[in-house]
């Protein structure tokens, strides 16, 4: 009964703050700025309060991000000053990535020694990967055309900022220099599979190298399963042990999620600002009207049609996907998505081999995002491109975009890599670089719900998905 009390009221401040905020934004009452702040305020001890009735690490994650805006909105040099916070959250999270691929994935081929699987499952999870985010390129490209966002932009107007310089190969671009234009893309493809292999594991894990990690660990676990039993069985036992540790390791940790959320979206906003969104308020509201059309048209009918039980599901994800809505790193989320389809009834084996491949293969809201900005950037510069021009970009970055790194705004070297290629002003990529990091947000966490559905699909088609072993709690 206090529980609902107290909900109720925060529903109440909520409420009050939220039409607070809509009157001021639209000059409909002028709600002087203390006013404004002091509610702000209310909400947050309000928020607080409710936080520790629920003991829930959700609630706390989400209320912490609710604070970490107010203090990026009223005390913006705090805020940016936080930064240190998330980055040290996000770095120990990273400690994680390396031991658990690797003790889960050697496990799980080992310790069950079923060579044919591993094959099985590689094959059915490209598929769905492919399938996945060709449709997200396709839906991008679709909103950005509906809504033209990009049209009329003033883009004189817009900050702008400095873009990553892409890492090139200096060997790969003497080599490109010697060849025909028409045997270029043949020579990057077969350069990206080069580049999935390990030359030093060590090196892989300290880069956070996701693919070269799986790589190398499903070679080792296959050539564990050919050893004897005798020797085998040493090494399964210590990669057991090593996996069931690492997934203690990350409950210790997220213990400090709230705090590491909380510090990363102040910094976000309190860096930001919110004044940038006027000028861009069409693309980002583009961005994400097609990451929730990608949900409801794709996602959404796949999840009815394997007979997901929607509600557990996303109960079992909203932990994963709160912090990689924050923290904008895909990585940040990689242990904690793991253990929660674990406990959602999807084997380890299967678990442990989908999500990380994944994170290479099916970022479904990056390549979504891919799409929509490019044909943004055409559309600010007043470039008119042809259908046709259009689908060569996407098919382009049909190619481009799989093996992106886990990492926040790694996309922008892939988008800044394909507006060369066709021609497209960079230095719009450049304006619109400020607010990256609030589409960062909404595609990142869509990256992390395709790859937890994706781990249910593989284990549904291998008929292997437990449902009855569901360990969520509820919030």
């Amino acid at each position: 009964m206090k529980q609902n009390r107290v909900g109720l009221i925060t529903l109440l401040f909520i409420t009050v703050a939220a039409c607070l905020g809509v009157l001021k934004d639209f000059n409909i009452v002028d709600v002087p700025d203390n006013v404004m702040m002091a509610t702000r305020w209310l909400l947050a001890l309000e928020l607080l309060a409710y936080a520790l009735i629920r003991k829930n690490l959700t609630t706390w994650i989400l209320v912490c991000m609710v604070l970490g805006i107010f203090i990026g909105i009223d005390y913006p040099h705090v805020a940016v000053a936080l930064q240190p916070l998330s980055k040290g959250f996000i770095k120990l999270v990273k400690t994680i990535v390396g031991p658990i691929l690797f003790g889960t994935l050697v496990y799980g081929i080992a310790g069950h020694s079923d060579l044919k699987q591993v094959g099985r499952m590689a094959w059915k999870s490209m598929l769905y990967f492919y399938f996945a985010t060709t449709i997200a390129l396709f839906i991008g490209l679709a909103a950005i055309n509906l809504t033209h966002a990009g049209v009329g932009v003033n883009i004189e107007n817009m900050p702008h900022n400095d873009l990553p310089k892409p890492v090139k190969d200096v060997t790969d671009e003497s080599i490109l220099s010697t060849l025909p234009d028409g045997v270029h893309w043949l020579y990057k493809t077969l350069a990206f599979f080069r580049n999935i292999f390990p030359e030093n594991i060590v090196k892989s894990v300290y880069d956070a190298q996701i693919l070269q990690i799986v790589i190398f660990s499903v070679i080792f676990g296959i050539g564990l399963a050919m050893v004897d039993e005798k020797k085998r069985k040493p090494m399964v036992d210590f990669c057991e042990s090593l996996s069931e540790t690492m997934f203690k390791f990350t409950n210790v940790i997220m213990y400090f999620a709230p705090i590491g959320v909380g510090a990363a979206m102040a910094y976000t906003v309190g860096h930001m600002g919110v004044d940038i969104l006027k000028h861009l308020f069409m693309l980002v509201a583009t961005l994400y009207m097609a990451l929730i059309a990608f949900i409801l048209i794709v996602l959404l009918p796949i999840a009815l049609y394997i007979k997901l039980p929607i509600l557990k599901f996303i109960n079992a994800i909203k932990e994963p996907v709160s912090i990689a809505f924050a923290t904008t790193s895909s990585d940040a989320a990689l242990p904690k998505a793991m253990s929660a389809m674990e406990k959602f009834g999807v084997p380890r084996k299967i678990v442990s081999f989908v999500i990380p491949t994944g994170y290479s293969f099916n970022l479904d809201g990056t390549t979504l995002y891919l799409s929509l900005a490019s044909i943004f950037v055409a559309q600010a510069a007043g470039m008119h491109l042809s259908f046709g021009e259009q689908l060569l970009i996407v098919f382009t970055l049909m190619i481009t975009s799989k093996g992106v790194a886990a990492i926040p705004r790694a996309s922008l070297i892939i988008l800044i890599a394909t507006a060369d290629q066709f021609g497209l002003p960079t230095f719009i990529i450049a304006a619109i670089l400020g607010i990256d990091e609030l589409m960062d947000m909404g595609r990142t966490s869509l990256n992390v719900i395709g790859n937890c559905l994706a781990t249910v699909v593989i284990a549904k088609w291998e008929g292997e998905y437990n449902p009855d072993s569901i360990e969520i709690k509820e919030a």
